[in-house]
């Protein structure tokens, strides 16, 4: 096995230790500077927003780019201030502000959690890993990135930006994706800064700088098919750049799934079209559905999907509306 190999075998087994190949104290001095210089002046950054609003923009986050959450974020806080404004919400309005921010159930999830916060927590989030953890639709990543974040604890965040970042430029190989494996997670957690000896303000304790910066180098620049090494800040002390780049532009794990023809492209159509249905009306009859999808096979599964996901209801006759 080649020294490659062993390193990628040592990264996505189960090894708690990786051998790393660069010096972690001249990277963190390196993307600190290089973060309060360019990073982007997101309105849930720097303590502008409460800890509900760091949640908000995370669950919005997911799986879609940053530039297209900040309109939405910004009219849903504006609309729905915090847990338990969004709590009391009718399911069809938190449907429709999501508006094609991509895969609606979140939205309903997160006001599964508005109602939660709201009722057990007084309308405060709660400060630990393990409450969070315990929220509707709050995974690890959510949680970490709160505490972090919003409250300024010094806890690793791993993303697959942050797991693409670090594999690259500490241990000198590519990251294909997929789960997280405990090498991985050791990794983070080995190079997290201390803030021991830190009196700042919380969004600038160096472990969440750290967090902030790496996501965001890999976010910008350290991106997965095409990285802008000539800008980044750490390309002297990178690893992955050093050793030619392996495997860069190699198939991840689990290829991206087409759009074209498939069932989350009917259930978008599908709500959609609810969405915009003139002021005042509230229900798509069956002719005007049966119109959105020649396949009404496939339509009708999507339809189903739909009503068991809670985001619509099917009346009799076939329409469909939005749930109250």
């Amino acid at each position: 096995m080649n020294d490659t190999n062993t390193m990628h075998a040592a990264l996505r087994g189960n090894a708690t230790t990786i051998a790393i190949e660069t010096d972690a104290d001249e990277i963190e001095t390196a993307l600190a500077q290089w973060w309060h210089d360019n990073t982007r002046d997101l309105p849930w950054r720097f303590g502008r927003t409460t800890p509900w609003g760091v949640l908000v923009s995370e669950v919005m986050s997911q799986q879609t780019q940053m530039g297209r959450v900040v309109p939405y974020w910004t009219a849903w806080m504006e609309r729905w201030p915090d847990a338990a404004a969004l709590a009391e919400a009718p399911k069809s309005d938190v449907i429709t502000a999501w508006g094609r921010l991509g895969y609606p159930r979140r939205a309903l999830r997160l006001r599964e959690c508005a109602h939660v916060v709201a009722c057990d927590y007084a309308d405060e989030l709660p400060r630990t890993y393990d409450e969070l953890l315990a929220l509707p639709g709050i995974g690890d990543y959510t949680a970490s990135a709160v505490l972090s974040f919003a409250f300024g604890e010094r806890i690793a965040v791993i993303d697959t930006n942050i797991r693409r970042v670090l594999s690259r430029a500490f241990v000198g190989v590519e990251s294909f994706g997929g789960a997280a494996s405990p090498a991985e997670r050791a990794l983070a957690k080995r190079l997290l800064p201390d803030d021991g000896f830190a009196k700042c303000r919380r969004f600038d304790r160096p472990s969440v700088v750290w967090n902030q910066s790496v996501m965001e180098l890999g976010a910008t620049v350290c991106t997965a098919k095409s990285p802008l090494c000539d800008a980044c800040p750490i390309a002297a002390q990178c690893a992955f750049l050093r050793n030619g780049r392996p495997g860069l532009g190699e198939r991840r794990t689990r290829p991206r799934q087409r759009f074209q023809g498939t069932d989350r492209q009917v259930r978008g159509l599908v709500l959609n079209a609810l969405r915009g249905l003139p002021d005042g009306e509230t229900t798509l009859d069956r002719g005007s559905v049966e119109k959105l999808w020649k396949d009404h096979v496939q339509l009708d599964k999507c339809i189903a999907s739909l009503d068991e996901d809670g985001l619509i209801e099917i009346l009799p006759g076939g329409g469909v509306r939005l749930p109250d």
